[in-house]
C-alpha cells in the first residue's frame, strides 16, 4: 500500500492536530475540539457506521481513483525521483489524506457552504541532493467551500493550490508550492504519464494488515509514471525528468497495540541506465514492526513485471537487514539509514541507500520519508534504480492510532 497504512496514520493523526483550527458544533454537528495537539488525550477512533475492508471486491477504473467517503480514511500518495540534464538529482513527495469525521448518514443537513464531515491533510517535500537540502510543508483544511476535496471523473484531488489533475487518458498534472522552514521557496509543476496502468496490491487489491476483521485496506498503485516538468529550489527553476509512483488506499482500520510502526519500500529498477529491466521492473515491500522488536507476520510485498503482472510476497519470502542508522537532530528519533533487501526466490539482492540522511518530516507527526538509491543484482544482472522509503513509529508508537 504504497505507504500502505502509512497514510492512514498520518491522516488520523492530522485530524488530531490541526493546530488552531476548530470545527464548531454548528458547522459539523461534532464537539468543538475536533483537533488538538495532545495525542495522548485523544479517544480511540470511533469506526461505527463506516464501511470496513473485510474481503476482496472489484476495483474499477477510473472511478476508484476518486474518493470513497463511506470509508473513514483514504490517501493518495505521489513520490518520484527526477534528474536534470546536468545530472542533478531530486526527490519529491506530495500526499493527500482524507479523514471522515462521521459517517455521511449521521451528518444532519446544513445550509452553510463551510459545513463538512471530511477533513483533508497534505504533505509536500522536496529533496535537492546536490544542494543537500530537504524541505517539507503541511496543510490541513476542511473538505468544503472548495478548499479541499477529491472527485473521480475526471480525477482530481486538491488542497488549495496543491493539486493533482487528470488531463487526459493516463496523464496527470501535479502542482504544489510552499516555503520551507529556512524561508526558501520550493515547488513542482510536473506532467505524469502512466506507462503500465494500475497494479493491485495484496489479494486483488485487498491488503491485510492484521488479524482482526477489517484490519485491512483496498490498495492499488501506479508504479511507472513517466515524469517531466520543472522543480523550483530556492530561486532556481530546473527542468527535470524521471519516474514517479502513486499509491491509493482506503480503509476503516487500525494497527493493533502491538504493531508500533512500519518500514515501506517502493523501488523502480533500470539496467545499465538504459531502461526498465526485461525480467522485473518494480518492487514494493513493507514490514510492520511489533513492540517486542519482531516483524509482524502480516508484512508483505509485490514483485511487478514489465507487462504489469505481479507476484505476491509473504513475509517469509523477503529479508530486510539494516546496514546503518541516523539520529534526527529535530525529533531525536533514530532511524535506519541503509538496508540490504534479499528475495532469494527471485534471485534479487539489493542495497538501498538514502540520497540524503535527513529526510524527516517534522509536521503533525514526525516520520522519515525519503528518496533512495538502489544497487544490486536481479537474476545475475547488475541493476541500479531509485525509490522511496517511509519509516514510521520511530518517534513514538503507532499502535492503536487509527
Amino acid at each position: 500500500m504504497r505507504k500502505f497504512l502509512a497514510l492512514s496514520i498520518l491522516l488520523i493523526t492530522a485530524c488530531s492536530i490541526l493546530t488552531g483550527c476548530f470545527l464548531q458544533e454548528r458547522q459539523t454537528g461534532l464537539s468543538a475540539n475536533v483537533f488538538t495537539t495532545d495525542r495522548e488525550s485523544q479517544p480511540t477512533p470511533d469506526t461505527t457506521g463506516f464501511q470496513r475492508v473485510l474481503f476482496p471486491q472489484p476495483i474499477n477504473f477510473p472511478q476508484d481513483f476518486g474518493p470513497h467517503p463511506d470509508f473513514q480514511t483514504e490517501w493518495w500518495y505521489y513520490t518520484g525521483n527526477l534528474d536534470s540534464q546536468d545530472g542533478r538529482h531530486f526527490g519529491y513527495q506530495l500526499t493527500f489524506f482524507r479523514r471522515a469525521l462521521q459517517p455521511a448518514d449521521k451528518i444532519p443537513a446544513r445550509r452553510s457552504d463551510w459545513a463538512t464531515h471530511q477533513v483533508y491533510m497534505a504533505h509536500f517535500a522536496l529533496t535537492d541532493v546536490a544542494g543537500e537540502q530537504y524541505q517539507a510543508a503541511e496543510r490541513l483544511s476542511r473538505g468544503a467551500a472548495g478548499l479541499a476535496g477529491a472527485q473521480d471523473e475526471p480525477f482530481q484531488v486538491w488542497l488549495e493550490d496543491w493539486q493533482v489533475n487528470a488531463n487526459g487518458q493516463d496523464t496527470y498534472q501535479i502542482r504544489a508550492r510552499a516555503e520551507g522552514s529556512n524561508g526558501r521557496q520550493f515547488a513542482i509543476n510536473l506532467n505524469l504519464v502512466d506507462l503500465k496502468g494500475p497494479v493491485l496490491q495484496g489479494d486483488r487489491g485487498f491488503s491485510i494488515k492484521g488479524p482482526e476483521p477489517g484490519q485491512a485496506s483496498y490498495y492499488f498503485s501506479q508504479t511507472r509514471l513517466k515524469t517531466s516538468g520543472t522543480i523550483q529550489a530556492g530561486d532556481e527553476k530546473v527542468e527535470v525528468q524521471g519516474y514517479s509512483w502513486m499509491d491509493h488506499e482506503y480503509s476503516t482500520s487500525s494497527l493493533s497495540e502491538q504493531q508500533v510502526g512500519w518500514d515501506w519500500f517502493a523501488m523502480q529498477f533500470q539496467q545499465a541506465d538504459v531502461g526498465p529491466l526485461p525480467q522485473l521492473s518494480e518492487l514494493m515491500v513493507f514490514q510492520i514492526r511489533r513492540a517486542d522488536g519482531s516483524r509482524d507476520p502480516f508484512s508483505s510485498g509485490t514483485l511487478i513485471y514489465p507487462g504489469g503482472n505481479t507476484q505476491r510476497l509473504d513475509q517469509d519470502q523477503f529479508q530486510i537487514e539494516v546496514l546503518d542508522y541516523w539520529q534526527s537532530p529535530h525529533s531525536g528519533a533514530t532511524y535506519p539509514a541503509g538496508w540490504s533487501i534479499q528475495i532469494p526466490e527471485a534471485e534479487l539482492y539489493l542495497t538501498v541507500t538514502p540520497y540524503l540522511a535527513d529526510q524527516e518530516l517534522n509536521v503533525s507527526y514526525a516520520y522519515w520519508e525519503g528518496a533512495v538509491h538502489i544497487t544490486g543484482s536481479i537474476q545475475g544482472s547488475q541493476v541500479s534504480g531509485s525509490g522511496y522509503v517511509e519509516l514510521t513509529g520511530y518517534s513514538g508508537s503507532m499502535g492503536g492510532e487509527f
